[in-house]
């Protein structure tokens, strides 16, 4: 099987057990929170080298530090998004508004001690919450019990998700539309990759497919299966799932001709020739420490020199992003991290390499209730507790680890040779440079501040005391013409670095890399503690490796020239050749067949290695017919992207594709039937206005009475004419549609974000429901709610039918019963 050997470093890291921040080893004392004299101890809030490191780098003024430490010590509100591509999105929406805000308001002002739930008011459409209300309040409160419960239910299905605040804002600023191919790059947990298809498929014409799609790639096995289950539940045709290094993601190029002109065309009708993107979130691994109010186990860990061991790959990481970008399309360069080294000087350092092809976007008209705070232009780097205000100080201290890009102007002082002499190994020697002593804190006295010259001030810095969340810095970056290359070799991998030392640090950077699996999943959607403790040993080692960088480097290459080329994924596909059109359907025309002869072609039809033909779009995992189990949907800008890496030897090491649509069933039954394979509840919504057999209407009562049974015999029904039509369905999938008001049943289905309908399978004398126990449970409850909003609506309505009918009665002198008036 294709792609073991590059899972190498992957298995290594399967054998370390995450380290648990709540979990304390009995050895260690001093970070015990529990204390047999005194009981349970919170974690320790404070950190002498933190205050002093910010307060030396000012990312706040000294009036408003108190403030912000107090912040900082505080629990992190609970937030929450509802997924606006939901059936149920305006039914949750309003249960927010119009129950839970109003009982805990009034709650809040009998008790006085319960701040109610609110919505961000710098997310669009009330569509992002906050609550904060510790466990024992919701012990204590029913209303907040209920309210965890329906936090709980909703977030299982899919309709919520949890994530936090600041977390949100990056996918606002990239202004994704529904055309777009968009990359996250660093992806796990998957929060933000949830996001960005919402914004495609919100943003997508009704009852239709976005053009566009998502790709979401992180560097760790694990993490990435975290990322499928996440985004499972938007139930997307336009996902792709991809594990690779973000520095080394491969560009998928097949050598057609193509224009070296700008791409701008996203309607893909010629099929594409190279893997570019509209849009691309680069959410790199950080230090962390804007998060701190989440995971406060950070505290005891920080250290400053954490930063300086990320900052050469997060360039890495961007740099690759840029050159995977459009001409004049806009990527998002973000940390959760307060640090400069870690997100002004990344962007600058951008900015310098790409020479003009890449600009700051100014984007403080968007989100005006956002407070945001601009980019600071300049910063100092810390290095074992010595500050450096410019790359002179640290190559007169031979600090191997720091890097000319960490500082604000980005010089190296290599062009500073009219005093300096080679020494007999070849390396320049400064005849004034003498080694500090150890006890060095500060070599800046003598020397000015370099201040950066580009325009930082567009860069976003989100601070915790302003609107009460974590920590968060975000960039804007425009590309406006091709970035700088050597024939074909993107500056990313091809850039010549000024200094020995910064050639040796990236090259550290790559084997720190390789260590922190899952490291490009760290953002404010959670801090893995081994990031931290990685990137702190990446700093104070880096002068014992650097002499084996080069060497190490050369055996990173070429194990990357191995992975791209082996395969990660089976695919094979179901579609609709010329000889074939009977057995073999591709999902647009099986989109207009009917159900069962949908599923009938996808059990009957020959399944091949993927040799897209036509416009096939459903795939396989398995070539074998006959042990096929699962049948999946992909979208035509997923497809084509399919047949590019075919074509280019399969360099995407994909982990998951395409939206579940057919599941072979599995009872004894399935085996009877004329096809064995059923429509899968992911895959029905897409399905539903398609179908034209196999498909009843049931009446409010008898679908919830098989919501709640969930198999019911065919004379157990209420209703004697769905009873009767049941029964003569064909043995196999069927599907049941909601009928909402009147007795007249429609020629076809009008289907739209409101319907809702279930996959049944029927048997010889029963329909059974084919439908999770809490997809059932979510089901009962929404029907519920709507049924008893349309009875009074009913009721109201007919109060005042009747009070008119009354009125006439008592002119015309005559009853309502003369004129057979039913109420």
């Amino acid at each position: 099987m294709g792609g073991r050997r590059g899972a190498r470093t992957q298995r290594k890291h399967f054998k370390q057990s995450r380290e648990n921040a709540w979990k304390r080893s009995e050895t260690d004392s001093s970070s015990v929170p529990y204390n047999r004299e005194h009981g349970w101890q919170p974690f320790a809030t404070q950190n002498p080298s933190f205050d002093q490191y910010y307060k030396e780098q000012g990312i706040v003024s000294p009036e408003e530090w108190d403030a912000f430490i107090e912040m900082l010590r505080k629990p992190l509100p609970a937030a929450f998004r509802i997924n606006s591509t939901s059936e149920f999105c305006d039914d949750i929406r309003s249960q927010l508004e119009n129950d839970f805000v109003k009982s805990l308001q009034a709650e809040a002002i009998e008790g006085g001690d319960l701040e109610p739930i609110k919505p961000l008011p710098w997310y669009p459409d009330n569509l992002a919450w906050q609550s904060n209300f510790s466990r024992m309040q919701i012990r204590k409160n029913q209303t907040l019990e209920r309210f965890h419960e329906f936090l709980k239910l909703e977030t299982e299905i899919g309709n919520i998700s949890r994530q936090e605040a600041v977390s949100m804002v990056p996918p606002l600023f990239l202004d994704v539309r529904p055309d777009q191919f968009v990359l996250d790059m660093c992806a796990a947990p998957g929060s933000k990759t949830f996001q960005l298809l919402e914004i495609i498929h919100q943003s997508a014409k009704g009852g239709s497919l976005p053009d566009g799609m998502v790709l979401a790639n992180d560097l760790d096995v694990q993490r990435c299966n975290l990322l499928i289950h996440q985004t499972k539940r938007m139930c997307t045709t336009n996902l792709i799932v991809t594990n690779h290094e973000g520095q080394h993601f491969p560009g998928c190029h097949s050598h057609k001709n193509i224009s070296n002109g700008p791409e701008t065309t996203n309607k893909l009708e010629q099929g594409i020739s190279q893997l570019l993107f509209d849009r691309v979130l680069c959410d790199v691994p950080c230090s962390g420490d804007g998060t701190l109010r989440k995971a406060p186990d950070i505290w005891r860990r920080w250290k400053e020199g954490m930063g300086n061991g990320l900052h050469s790959l997060q360039i890495q990481i961007a740099m690759r992003g840029l050159s995977l970008l459009k001409v004049h399309g806009r990527i998002v360069y973000s940390t959760c991290s307060m640090n400069p080294v870690e997100n002004e000087a990344v962007v600058a350092e951008i900015l310098r390499r790409c020479e003009g092809s890449v600009e700051l976007v100014d984007v403080s008209d968007e989100l005006p209730q956002l407070i945001r705070r601009p980019g600071l232009r300049k910063w100092k780097v810390c290095d074992k507790g010595v500050w450096l205000a410019s790359y002179k100080d640290a190559r007169k201290l031979q600090r191997n680890g720091i890097v000319p890009s960490m500082f604000p102007s980005g010089r190296s002082y290599v062009d500073l040779t009219d005093s300096n002499q080679k020494s007999e190994n070849g390396q320049i020697v400064n005849s004034d440079d003498e080694v500090q002593p150890d006890g060095l804190v500060s070599f800046t006295d003598t020397l000015e501040e370099e201040v950066c010259d580009l325009p930082l001030e567009h860069c976003m810095r989100i601070m915790p005391h302003d609107q009460n969340t974590g920590a968060f810095f975000i960039a804007v970056l425009q590309k406006v013409s091709q970035l700088p290359v050597i024939q074909g070799k993107s500056v990313s991998s091809r850039w010549n670095l000024s200094t020995r030392n910064d050639e040796l640090h990236e090259n550290l950077s790559d084997q720190a890399t390789e260590k922190i699996n899952g490291l490009e999943g760290t953002s404010a959607d959670g801090t893995d503690g081994n990031i931290l403790e990685l990137a702190l040993e990446a700093d104070e080692k880096i002068s014992e490796v650097a002499s084996e960088a080069d060497e190490k480097i050369s055996e990173l290459t070429s194990e990357e020239d191995e992975k791209i080329s082996e395969v990660a994924l089976e695919v094979g596909l179901v579609d609709d050749g010329p000889d074939s059109v009977d057995q073999q359907t591709n999902s647009s025309e099986a989109a207009q067949a009917p159900a069962d002869k949908k599923t009938n072609s996808a059990k009957g039809g020959e399944k091949r290695k993927l040799q897209i033909q036509g416009s096939g779009h459903l795939v396989t995992r398995n070539n074998e017919s006959n042990h096929v189990k699962r049948i999946y949907y992909v979208s035509k800008s997923v497809k084509d992207v399919l047949e590019l890496n075919f074509r280019v030897g399969q360099q995407l090491k994909i982990t998951s594709v395409g939206l579940k649509m057919f599941e072979r069933q599995s009872s004894r039954e399935g085996s009877t039937a004329p096809c064995s394979f059923r429509i899968s509840s992911e895959g029905l919504p897409l399905i539903l206005p398609y179908i034209t057999k196999q498909i009843l209407y049931a009446s409010p009562l008898d679908f919830t009475r098989l919501l709640q049974y969930k198999t019911i015999k065919f004379a157990d029904f209420l209703d004697a004419e769905f009873c009767q039509k049941a029964a003569n369905l064909m043995l196999g999938c069927c599907v049941i549609v909601l009928k909402e008001g009147g007795n007249s049943l429609p020629d076809h289905i009008q289907a739209d974000k409101s319907t809702i309908a279930i996959g049944c399978w029927k048997g010889r004398a029963s329909l059974s429901v084919m439908v999770t126990a809490i997809d059932s449970q979510e089901l009962l409850e929404r029907l519920s709610a709507r049924l008893q909003t349309e009875k009074g609506t009913f009721e109201q309505e007919n109060h005042g039918k009747l009070g008119e009918k009354q009125d006439m009665s008592d002119e015309n002198g005559t009853s309502m019963r003369e004129h057979n008036v039913e109420v």
